[in-house]
């Protein structure tokens, strides 16, 4: 399973490659990382088919993680990917704006890693 985890936050990169090192070793996880929804999109171009999740931070400089969701909902329809969206803020208008432009689930920084890979297993079980 392919994931894309998106976020300008350089630290959040080895943080998931720790918390993920057994999958990533059973070959059950393969993690690809850009820092701005402009970085996600250009490797979305390439290789959205292979792309199962994507998990996106929502507060981001330039394209916020709102209109990443809003962009990969209007282009990758077939297959679409599963969107989690990330944020710092237990922020309930951000919550919202996901849900209703297409986030499948959301997330709160700090991030609870087994809280997510509980997630994992009923999305993709």
């Amino acid at each position: 399973m392919k994931i894309l985890v998106v976020d300008d936050e350089a630290d959040v990169q080895p943080l998931f490659l720790q918390r993920f090192r057994k999958e990533i070793r059973e070959h059950e996880i393969e993690l690809d990382f850009a820092l701005s929804g402009e970085e996600a999109l250009v490797y979305l171009q390439e290789k959205h088919s292979e792309v199962v999740l994507i998990l996106s931070d929502i507060n981001m400089p330039g394209m916020s993680g709102l209109e990443l969701l809003s962009k990969i909902r209007h282009d990758y329809d077939t297959p679409p990917p599963v969107v989690m969206m990330i944020t710092a803020y237990g922020d309930e208008e951000n919550h919202r704006r996901a849900i209703e432009n297409g986030a499948n689930d959301f997330l709160t920084k700090p991030l609870d890693f087994n809280l997510l890979k509980e997630k994992l297993k009923t999305l993709f079980a």
